[in-house]
């Protein structure tokens, strides 16, 4: 049994099931994120933890106490809205610490707590300023200031950084996860950016439709997705997904792969259990950062094919060049160092770390355990 147990968890509005059958296990000082397109019910889970829903069937327990149907007060949880929902007529003193007021808190305690979170938080020169004098992210410390002043069971963060720019964002979630580390709280946060997700979690839920299509660390959802919803919503750019069919030469399988010209290119596979699939089409999923020049494959790999195919378009991005070409009718995107000369429109040798390549299932899209 874990900290937080979500345990065969459904919801439905009138005759429709938007989540079913959630079951997630979260360890004490874990970092949960749920993750997903919108209207994937991550938010109706975390509200359901939150006890903002109601539960239709199925159990929520923190700590070991069932809280279905125990009012959001009662339930020693703290949440941090992507609205912020702070007072505008309180100072930040005040806002931070009103929760506690409303329990009866005694103010040499709260004085106490107040001090130690603004510390922790960098926000005690802003104690005494009023929410429209601060900025986005001074405003996003201060929601996060008054869940911390509460000292809850569970964190929950329902897309917290989702109205700060591009640079406050990764600025933010640098201090969250320096939070967490530091306090090893336990959280539970939603987000629809897979980037915040694999940076700040320990664990990740992808969601979609209402359903949760894999739980697993972010090495193990990133490597070995188990579908092709999860392959390619995780990862920027995404998990090439491309046609293929299976063929075993000299007892090995290959996955035999159109390239531009519409001309067969046979790529090793390492999976030595697909030599049951041969003759039978797949899908075949590459990342990106697999796909390079010789002089930048990974020199650990035991598994490196060369591919031979025409550059569609290059984009140059700093540290890396992006190269699109074409892969069983597809585009597909290789990541290459920035200093490799690629031109579109000529011919150039990929080098691709088939060890790090899945197949997937085309009629199920699930994928094919080794």
């Amino acid at each position: 049994m874990g900290f937080l147990d979500i345990q065969n968890v459904t919801k439905s509005y009138g005759n429709v099931e938007v989540l079913h059958r959630v079951d997630i296990s979260v360890d004490e000082g874990e970092f949960l994120v749920l993750v997903g397109p919108s209207g994937c019910g991550k938010s109706t889970l975390l509200n359901m933890i939150a006890g903002l829903e109601g539960i239709s069937s199925g159990d929520i327990a923190i700590k070991g106490r069932v809280v279905n149907g125990v009012h959001p007060s009662k339930r020693n949880i703290a949440m941090v809205f992507q609205s912020y929902a702070l007072y505008p007529n309180m100072s930040v003193g005040q806002n931070m610490t009103f929760g506690l007021e409303m329990h009866g808190v005694p103010k040499p305690e709260r004085d106490k707590a107040l001090a130690e979170v603004a510390k922790l938080l960098q926000i005690d020169h802003l104690l005494d300023r009023k929410p429209g004098q601060l900025s986005g992210g001074q405003r996003q410390r201060v929601a996060m200031g008054r869940a911390l002043v509460r000292d809850p069971d569970v964190f929950l963060f329902d897309e917290p950084l989702s109205n700060l720019d591009a640079k406050l964002r990764v600025d933010m979630r640098t201090e969250i996860k320096k939070l967490h580390e530091k306090l090893q709280t336990t959280i539970v946060y939603v987000t629809h950016d897979q980037i915040e997700a694999m940076t700040l979690s320990t664990r990740i839920a992808v969601m979609n439709k209402g359903f949760v299509q894999q739980l697993g660390t972010p090495k193990q959802i990133y490597d070995t997705p188990a579908n092709v919803f999860v392959a390619t919503f995780m990862g920027s750019p995404a998990m090439n997904v491309v046609p293929a069919r299976v063929r075993v030469v000299d007892g090995v399988p290959h996955a035999a792969v159109t390239d531009h010209d519409g001309q067969e290119q046979l790529l090793a596979f390492s999976q030595a259990n697909l030599a049951q699939w041969d003759g039978r089409e797949i899908l075949l999923g590459i990342r990106p950062e697999t796909i390079t020049d010789p002089d930048g494959a990974d020199r650990k790999s035991r598994n490196v094919v060369a591919l031979r195919n025409m550059i569609g378009v290059t984009e140059p991005a700093g540290s890396d060049t992006f190269v699109t070409m074409t892969l069983g009718g597809r585009d597909a995107v290789a990541r290459m160092r920035a200093d490799v000369t690629v031109r579109a429109g000529t011919r150039f040798d990929f080098a691709v770390n088939m060890e790090k390549a899945v197949a997937f299932d085309p009629k199920t899209e699930e994928r094919i355990e080794p």
